[in-house]
């Protein structure tokens, strides 16, 4: 053959076998002779292995495709034969043709057609029955040849392995005894390298010749079955059991005529006879009975001493199905006749017996045996069992069946019945329960699955949840993973497109999670799957669609993803993000993970972009705090295999970063419940069970995969299905009258999800066996190795001991679940088991659990412990969590008798959940707790880091010691015993002080620790080392540990100290030096410093060190784990960086996953780090490009860093903002980036930018030392801007001419002034600059401005070039327009008129400006320009001017040209303005409110109906024509309009309506018109409706829609109205809302414009507070409630939910202690106090005589209301701020009248929320006895605040607050405007008041009287009373000045006793 180099090696080996085909077809074998014949055939044998290995070793791995080898050797085979002669020199011929076939076959890889493989087994069947044993048996070598490539097909053809067994079969029949021995031989060659099919005949082939009569053969047999059985490694019967139903039939047959054939098999397979025939029984007897072999049926009765009969009752299922498949002409009828019969013939009363009873009797295992033969390969056996089945519903309908006999129905009510049953059998045998089962035996049953789902059709849907779970376990076998697919598609196939939905997401999860694990047929039934849910059912998923997982990465599947994304095209990135973060928290792990996956890619999608919009500005959108929840909960998820989800729930928080947690709130569901009866009240009990299933065992039952934990679940749902009592009637057709209504209810208010996993349950007849568990010794804790394993046990005992007959009933059910891996259920039961066990009153018991919580507490605090951190620290949680939960049955129980005592005394309460004997259950449980150590408990808690806990165990014995030691002071005092009184006052509490400090520093509450300072007498150098780092202040913190070293060189804790300090500040050299010097002397600290080692080295970038380091240590601090990263990315080694980050992410976040889904303020160091980690890996990602290139890079490349900075800037500003959380995030950009191009100018650049950055924050938090050191930095790299933020730094100093100075000797120096001389009025001259500089003009500026050295005029002009350089610069505009605004403020009433007309055209000019620009300052510019504008408008004197005319030309054009939510946001400013009399100014205000509420009809309308329902007639007549405009618009504003002028009707009218005899009232019969309105599209007026949100961006987004879009609307109004029993009875409506919530609202009768503008007030102080980083840190905000105003005269109020009065918490608590809230010593003792001579007695006898009755008890409602100590510390941390931010506010307006009463407190959170705001302005003091306090503030307020007191929380709180009020002065008395032009009733009586006296009064008279002193304040002016002096305070000195005189005794003294000031 010629050579061809062109040819491929494919190529090249079809051509030589063409030309080997060409040779022998057209010229004869030349050479005839046997020896030339012989070594032909034996060089035609090596011709493959030269072609396709040529000289390398020949392996099966090294095949090609598509090779024929077969059909060319054939023909050269033939020829070779038919030329040699017939003598004995043929035969060595022939063996060796035989052997080349072989090779041929080893070699094949083409297809091969039926004819070539029917030519191939005759020529070697042929050669087997050649009369030369070394042809015989080198043909039967290529027997075993051709099996094997049969087996290496795709599919092997079941018929071609039946026909070669025919063939082997004969052979073993031939009458030649050779013939036979070999064949013998080569079957069990063939056994050796086979499986299924093969396997199967080969090993029945060698069992039939055990019966052989001819020793050598049966032998022979023998010897070969022994030898498969050392080759598969199995046993005699492992080896033959798959294949027993072939075996056992032929061998009972044998059994009279070849008795010792059977003998010798049971020889070989080590079993008895009688034991083999046993054991067969099932295969055996159906045939018997089939044949009605009697004979053989009493032979294998003789053989089992037992009757025919009785066998066929012990395998009557075998037996029946077998029966009911056979397929001749009546043969089961004969056959059925002929059990009947003998079983008559056995019977004694044989009436009775019926073949339906037969049916019956073993119908589920009958009908799992045919629905097996069901998974069949060969479709007429599958067709048999389909038959088969019908057949049984035949005979089993019962005789009064309505049914037609053999109808579908009749054969769908078969199957549906009986289906929980079959599956439930089918997963038995899967797992191998009842024995052993082959891969070809779960094969079919697998395949079973599917095709039942056919036969039951729809309807199979009830048995998804096992279905599923099965095919999801075996999906991962790859044995079994074609059968499941080929089920699962039959599975969805049937479903109803409804009920498809749900497995959607778990089917698509696992197909593309299991991929890579399928074959091709596999991948194409998997395709066929998703193709019939995507192509078929997509437009049918509706939501459902959300749950398919993203099939992008599957290329086979593009066209699939690709219709799957035309599907999804409308998908907001919300709605996507939606969908994903419901598949993440899917039961599903499956779908959790894939879900996890698509998460990652979405975040990560256009570099971070939707993310990063979400994180950012004051306030994060919602679904942020659904994401990190998401997250959270997926990182915290346990069970087996979640640890893949875990790297991705890590890697997606790093994507999402350190986002800031104030600024988001997360989901937290707690869905636990108190069973208050301890399981004596029924109904109580029955909603238990429903909790459990709903809530804790169907979420199990649906997502696990494990068959046999499913199946313990599934028993414990029916049995607590039938506790509940439910039946199968209420889903059978016509059922349900049978059922209670009460049931029925129950029943419906489950979740669709639950229902449709639990109705198969009601008929399943799940059976548990269980062996009593042996008691076990307490504690048992010591004796468990793991936290699993110690739960499991505790719970496992806790439920033998259960008392009562209901508890029994629920718990008993959960012993087999509780004892499996998953341990989630146990942790839920395990505190109602201890409650219940504990309440039952059994001693011993209650011992072993106080035991058993104290073995675990013990062992926290033990150093010798020798358990494991996690078991430690899992176990301390739980028995918190068991207290927890105690604490809370203690207070829920303490309520319901307090219910009980307030329901009428004649009868109990009915609503009563409390038994008899609930007094002495809360007193036993009450005691054990009490009995538990509280120092054992806070030192258990503060070792497992839980320091709320700690902290609350503290404080409250803090507390304890202050009541008693009050009291005896106080007895001390009246018994005028000094000595007693200084022995009280001298007790020292220091120590509990200093360990508060500490509590309060690991908890990160810097205020906390503030207010505990105040306590400390002679604070510890410890106690100042953690005030300084808490606050920042690391320069006095390193001082502080310096001196500490000095007297302790060698503690090793001081010199981390020393060592965070200098990380902190960025002295990395220092602490370098440091560390080296420490471990000189001290070398067995190495693991301890390794962390700042590592960082100290690669920051001064010895990264040989680094690397030296980390390969050497095994600890594993973050440092190291990053440095692992760093290192990698300096070596551009890919796979070694996706290690490294893999490695840090798992380490780094184990800690978030053992906080748990609550858990993010405590885990944001780890977030941090995550943070980090991701930010390294997105830089490699980019800058890697960058690494060979020595200048900027492409134009991609620059972009794509472009964009990287971007990305890194967004997440910056969105993470915490404080030092020691962002300068770390610098600090590791900066290495990244010089681990890159040094000497890049763009990555030079950022890492200038990064430094500038590090000194603004440093500058921000005070590290003036840190920011100068940044500076350096910068200017080492250029930074363009660095002399700014010098100048700024010089500022922050207290010099502001100094940093002026610098900062214009800098811009000249760099060109941005004309230099010395030249006139800087140069317009060129700043036109070169670009936008950017801009700024430092602005700067310069606000810097001439604080020097106050300048002319006004100057100022203003560089303000200007500021403001000009560039276009629409917000910033620039504001502050320009801002300070031409303070200057208007700053002039002379005289010169107002003139001068100040044109300054304020400037300043509306600039703000109308900034409007336009942007939103960062609207609330700043919008009420202003409102303000100015209006104001003017009404003064005659400037009406006609041109100012003032430019003026409105301004406003109409910023009106028409900028979005409508800016002008909404001070739209009840602007409404108030609606009577403004210039026509000019009017019809521009027409148009803004024409626009604004046309755009934002729900909201504005309702704001706008005050005015549309007016008494004031030209106000009404104007709203009524702007609303008479906007009707004739085409959109849904006319129909709005008239649906809110009819409901704003109605609503004042049932407002008005009298009600004087407090019945409730029926809205259908006062005001039918309301309820007629229902349902509408007018949203409800909550408060979060009405209230507008600004784009967070400094830019104008004319698109941007401010509201939230699921705003809720009208669903309908309850009939019921309740009237309150106050004066005005105001009408209590209940709304139902369009979400599904219910609202409450008051319907009141009274001028609610003061009540409404406070909230709008306080909306806009919300904003304020949340747009400041101090107030943000500490959450501070005002609870606001939707209020709105109809008219003068009535208005609508939202009633606050979960919220109580002050007042009767301390009733309560009192009542508790025996003290009387009002008696005649009381009022004795108040007189006393009237009538003092001066204060100081006043205030002696108020507290001696008063307060001394009234000890403080507001404490104690936290610890009730919220026994959690996490959440008590956040509920009374809640309700410190928010008393201090409404005090602040109260203070600001002159709000009076806080009695008990108008103060409420939320129980869900503690907040404060304020009613009744009719007391403003100072009319408090107005009062018969005048208020002289500004805010609440006694004992019981301040008791609320915590040890504390008013110090830390809350006066830091009000500093902050306060400064805010000053800060914003101007925009908030802007907001308080309206009142001035839409006055108060009161205001208008009290002008027409005094116009009688003094005619020159007006409103301006009234209304500066009430608004004046609000300024005043707002300026820092303090004035203790409104006649009093005033003088003006710092902020702190301000706040410091309130609290004494609300909190001073004289003052409180003075205070009307129905405030009750003693509270």
């Amino acid at each position: 053959m010629d050579d061809d180099d062109t040819l491929t090696d494919h190529d090249f080996v079809i051509r030589a076998l063409t030309e080997v085909d060409a040779r022998f077809a057209e010229h004869p074998v030349w050479n005839t002779a046997a020896p030339a014949l012989e070594t032909l055939a034996k060089n035609l044998g090596t011709l493959p292995c030269l072609l396709i290995h040529g000289e390398e070793e020949c392996t099966s791995k090294a095949q090609k495709p598509d090779m024929n080898f077969v059909a060319v050797y054939l023909k050269v085979a033939f020829t070779i034969l038919d030329s040699g002669d017939s003598s004995n020199t043929i035969e060595p011929v022939s063996a060796a043709v035989y052997e080349s076939l072989g090779k041929s076959l080893r070699h094949h890889t083409a297809a091969m057609d039926g004819r070539i493989f029917e030519d191939i087994v005759g020529f070697i069947a042929r050669g087997m029955k050649n009369p030369n044993r070394s042809v015989r048996l080198a043909a039967g070598r290529a027997l075993v040849d051709l099996t094997k490539f049969l087996q290496r097909l795709e599919v092997t053809p079941t018929e071609w392995i039946v026909v070669v067994f025919q063939n082997i079969s004969a052979l073993l029949k031939h009458t030649d005894l050779r013939i036979r021995e070999t064949t013998a031989i080569i079957a069990g060659q063939i056994g050796k390298n086979a499986c299924g099919v093969t396997l199967r005949e080969s090993i029945c082939a060698l069992v039939t010749l055990l019966c052989d009569e001819n020793p050598i053969i049966k032998g022979t047999a023998v010897l070969q079955l022994r030898a498969l059985v050392k080759h598969h490694k199995k046993s005699p019967y492992s080896l033959t059991a798959p294949y027993m139903n072939r075996i056992a039939p032929y061998l009972v047959n044998q059994l009279r005529t070849h008795p010792d054939g059977v003998q010798e098999c049971c020889r070989f397979l080590s079993v008895s006879q009688y034991d083999f025939i046993n054991l067969t029984l099932k295969y055996t007897l159906p045939q018997l009975f089939a044949e009605s072999d009697l004979k053989g049926l009493d032979a294998v009765a003789r053989e089992m001493n037992s009757s025919v009969a009785l066998l066929f009752l012990d395998q009557a299922h075998y037996i029946l199905a077998h029966a009911f498949m056979l397929q001749g002409p009546g043969q089961t009828n004969k056959t059925l006749q002929f059990i009947l019969n003998l079983l008559k013939a056995a019977a004694t009363d044989a009436s009775s017996l019926q073949i339906s009873t037969l049916v019956g009797s073993c119908i589920v295992l009958l009908l799992t045996e045919i629905v097996i033969c069901l998974g069949d390969e060969d479709p007429d056996v599958v067709d048999t069992a389909a038959k088969g089945l019908r057949k049984v519903a035949r005979q089993h309908a019962p005789s009064k069946s309505r049914l037609p006999s053999g109808s579908d129905e009749e054969f769908a009510a078969l199957l549906k019945e009986h289906m929980l049953g079959v599956i439930s059998t089918l997963n038995d045998m899967l797992q191998e329960v009842h024995g052993k089962q082959s891969i070809e035996a779960k094969q079919k049953i697998l395949r079973s699955f599917g095709e039942f789902a056919k036969q039951v059709g729809p309807a199979i849907i009830n048995v998804a949840p096992q279905i599923m779970a099965t095919l999801q376990t075996t999906l991962v076998v790859p044995q079994l993973s074609d059968a499941a697919l080929q089920s699962w598609h039959s599975f969805l196939g049937v479903l109803d497109p409804v009920d498809i939905g749900p497995h959607v997401g778990p089917t698509s999860a696992s197909f593309v999670a299991s991929w890579s694990l399928f074959s091709h047929r596999g991948r194409q039934a998997a395709k066929q799957c998703l193709d019939y849910m995507v192509f078929s059912r997509g437009q049918e998923l509706g939501p459902h669609l959300a749950e398919v997982a993203d099939l992008s990465s599957i290329p086979e599947l593009a066209d699939t993803n690709q219709a799957l994304a035309t599907l999804r095209a409308q998908w907001t990135p919300q709605q996507r993000l939606t969908a994903l973060l419901e598949r993440l928290e899917s039961d599903s792990l499956a779908v959790a993970i894939q879900s996890a996956i698509e998460l990652k890619a979405f975040l990560t999608e256009a570099d971070e972009s939707y993310i990063r919009s979400l994180t950012f500005g004051d306030a994060f959108d919602p679904l942020v705090g659904h994401l990190v929840s998401a997250l959270y909960r997926a990182a915290s998820r346990d069970g087996e295999g979640t640890e893949t989800l875990h790297d991705l729930a890590f890697a997606c928080i790093g994507v999402v970063g350190a986002i800031d947690p104030d600024r988001f709130e997360l989901r937290i569901n707690d869905n636990r419940m108190i069973m208050l009866s301890n399981f004596t009240d029924e109904r109580e009990s029955t909603d238990f069970a429903l909790h459990l299933i709903r809530d804790v065992l169907v979420g199990a039952f649906r997502s696990t995969s494990d068959i046999k934990y499913q199946s313990y679940l599934a028993y414990a749902i029916q049995q607590l299905l039938q506790f509940c009592k439910f039946t199968p009637a209420l889903v059978n057709p016509g059922g349900s009258n049978s059922v209670p209504i009460r049931v029925r209810n129950r029943w419906n208010s489950l979740p669709k999800h639950v229902l449709e996993a639990v109705s198969p349950l009601l008929e399943s007849r799940f059976s548990l066996e269980t062996r009593p568990l042996k008691p076990q010794t307490y504690p048992i804790y010591p004796s468990q190795a793991t936290y699993r394993q110690w739960i499991q046990v505790w719970t496992s005992d806790l439920i033998q001991k259960v008392s009562g007959e209901r508890a029994t009933q629920i718990f008993q059910v959960f012993i087999a679940v509780v004892r499996n891996k998953d341990v989630g259920v146990a942790h839920h039961l395990l505190p109602h088991l201890v409650l219940n066990v504990l309440a039952s009153g059994d001693d011993d018991n209650a011992g072993a659990i106080r035991t058993e919580i104290l073995a675990v507490l013990e062992d926290q605090v033990d150093p010798a412990s020798k358990s494991s951190e996690d078991k430690k620290l899992l176990s301390a949680q739980t028995v918190f969590m068991l207290l927890d939960h105690l604490n809370k049955w203690i207070r829920a129980v303490r309520q319901d008798i307090a219910r009980q005592q307030k329901a009428d005394g004649r009868r109990a309460s009915r609503n009563s959940q409390i038994s008899s004997d609930a007094a002495e259950q809360l007193l036993r449980i009450d005691s054990i707790l009490e009995n538990i150590d509280q120092g054992l408990m806070a030192n258990a808690a503060f070792q497992c880091k839980a320091y709320a806990r700690s902290l609350m165990n503290l404080e409250q014995q803090v507390i304890a010691y202050r009541i008693r030691d009050s009291k005896e002071k106080l007895d001390a005092e009246n018994a005028g015993a000094r000595d007693r009184v200084d022995a009280v006052m001298s007790r020292d509490y220091q120590g509990h002080f200093e360990r508060l400090h500490e509590l309060y520093a690991h908890l990160d509450e810097p205020d906390g620790m503030e207010g505990i300072s105040t306590m400390i007498i002679s604070p510890s150098l410890e106690h100042q080392i953690r005030q300084h780092e808490s606050t920042g202040t690391w320069t006095s913190a390193q001082s502080c540990w310096e001196v500490r070293l000095q007297y302790e060189p060698d503690n090793l804790e001081y010199h981390l100290g020393l060592l965070r300090c200098l990380r902190n500040l960025g002295h990395y050299d220092t602490l370098r030096t440091h560390v080296m010097g420490v471990l000189t002397k001290h070398p067995d600290w190495g693991p301890h410093l390794i962390g700042y080692q590592v960082e100290s080295e690669w920051m001064v970038g010895r990264w040989d060190a680094v690397e030296a380091l980390v390969s050497t240590t095994q600890a594993r601090p973050p440092a190291v784990l990053l440095a692992h990263i760093l290192l990698a990315m300096r070596t551009g080694d890919a796979a070694a960086i996706d290690a490294a980050l893999v490695e840090a992410r798992r380490a780094l976040g184990s800690s978030i996953a053992a906080t748990g889904p609550g858990g993010y303020r405590r885990s944001y160091d780890a977030v941090l780090n995550l943070h980090l980690v991701h930010e390294l890996e997105t830089i490699n990602s980019v800058t890697g490009c960058l690494r060979e290139d020595s200048g900027d890079g492409n134009a991609t490349e620059v972009s794509n860093f472009d964009k990287l900075l971007q990305r890194l800037s967004a997440r910056f500003d969105s993470t915490l903002p404080a030092f020691r959380i962002r300068e770390p995030i610098l600090n590791m950009r900066r290495t990244a980036f010089n681990l890159r191009v040094a000497h890049n100018d763009g990555m030079q650049d950022a890492i200038g930018k990064s430094w500038l950055a590090s000194a603004k924050i440093a500058r921000k938090a005070g590290h003036v030392q840190t920011a100068y050191s940044a500076i350096l930095q910068a200017e080492r790299c250029k930074a363009h801007y660095s002399f700014i933020e010098s100048a700024k730094l010089v500022h922050v100093r207290g010099d502001p001419l100094r940093a002026l100075q610098e900062l214009e000797k800098t811009m000249r120096l760099r060109g941005y002034l004309p230099k010395e001389g030249e006139p800087d009025d140069n317009d060129k001259f700043y036109e070169a600059f670009s936008a950017e500089d801009r700024k430092i003009w602005a700067i310069r500026a606000r810097y001439m401005d604080h020097t106050d050295r300048f002319e006004d005029s100057k100022v203003c002009k560089v303000f200007r070039k500021a403001a000009d350089i560039g276009t629409r610069w917000e910033s620039g505009q504001f502050h320009l327009g801002q300070f031409q605004d303070d200057c208007f403020k700053a002039l002379p009433v005289s010169d107002k008129k003139g001068r100040g007309l044109k300054m304020n055209f400037q300043t509306i000019r600039c703000f109308v400006r900034a409007i336009r620009y942007g939103s960062k300052y609207i609330y700043q510019t919008v009420p202003r320009v409102l303000t100015i504008w209006l104001d003017l408008a009404d003064d005659e004197a400037t009406k006609n001017t041109t100012y003032f005319n430019r003026i409105n030309e301004e406003v109409k054009h910023t009106v028409r040209h900028s979005p409508m939510y800016k002008w909404y946001t001070a739209f009840p400013q602007a409404v108030s303005r609606i009577g403004v009399q210039n026509p000019v100014v009017y019809a521009i205000l027409d148009e803004l409110l024409s626009g604004v509420i046309e755009e934002y009809p729900k909201q504005a309308l309702w704001l706008f109906s005050a005015v549309a329902k007016s008494t004031s007639r030209q106000r009404a007549q104007r709203s009524k024509a702007i609303l008479d405009k906007l009707k004739n618009k085409r959109n849904e504003v006319p129909n709005l309009i008239a649906a809110m002028t009819k409901m704003t009707a109605d609503l004042l009218h049932l407002s008005k309506l009298d009600a004087s005899d407090k019945k409730p009232l029926s809205m259908s019969r006062v005001c039918s018109g309301l309820m007629r309105l229902m349902p509408s599209a007018i949203i409800i007026p909550l408060q979060e409706s009405l209230t507008a949100n600004v784009p967070p961006t400094s830019a104008s987004n004319a698109r941007f829609y401010p509201f939230p879009r699921n705003a809720p609307t009208f669903k309908r109004i309850h009939d019921e109205i309740e009237v309150m029993s106050s004066m005005a009875k105001p009408k209590k409506l209940t709304i139902e809302g369009s979400d599904g919530q219910i609202y409450t609202f008051l319907a009141k009768k009274d001028d609610l414009r003061k009540d409404s503008r406070l909230m709008d007030f306080n909306a806009i102080l919300n904003k304020l507070l949340k747009s400041d980083s101090d107030s943000r840190r500490r959450q501070l905000h005002i609870r606001t409630y939707g209020v709105v105003s109809l008219n003068e005269e009535a208005g609508l109020i939202q009633w606050v939910p979960n919220t109580v009065p002050i007042r009767p918490i301390l009733l309560r608590l009192y009542d508790r202690q025996g003290i009387s809230s009002w008696n005649a010593k009381v009022r004795s003792a108040f007189d006393q106090v009237k009538a003092a001579k001066d204060n100081d007695e006043a205030a002696k006898l108020f507290r001696r005589n008063v307060l001394g009755m009234f000890p403080p008890v507001m404490h104690e409602w936290f610890i009730e209301t919220f026994p959690e100590p996490t959440v008590w510390l956040a509920s009374r941390t809640a309700y410190s701020r928010t008393a201090a931010v409404m005090s602040m506010v109260g203070y600001i307006l002159g709000l009076g009248d806080r009695h008990c009463e108008n103060i409420l407190l939320d129980m869900m959170c503690g907040d404060v929320v304020h009613v009744d705001f009719d007391c403003l302005f100072e009319k408090g003091q107005a009062l018969e006895t005048p208020e002289v306090v500004p805010f609440r503030l006694t004992q019981n307020i301040i008791a609320g605040f915590g040890v504390t007191g008013v110090e830390g929380v809350f006066r830091i709180a009000c500093e902050v607050t306060l400064r805010l009020l000053r800060e914003n002065k101007d925009c908030l008395m802007n907001v308080l405007d309206a009142f001035v032009h839409d006055p108060l009733v009161e205001w208008e009586e009290k002008v027409r008041r005094l116009t009688r006296a003094n005619p020159l009064v007006d409103m301006r008279t009234v209304s500066q009287d009430a608004l004046g002193p609000i300024e005043e304040k707002l300026k820092g002016i303090f004035k203790p009373h409104k006649s009093s002096p005033g003088r003006q305070l710092s902020v702190s000195n301000h706040v410091q000045s309130l609290i004494l005189q609300a909190s001073d005794n004289a003052n409180l003294a003075k205070m009307y006793i129905g405030w009750a000031p003693y509270h």
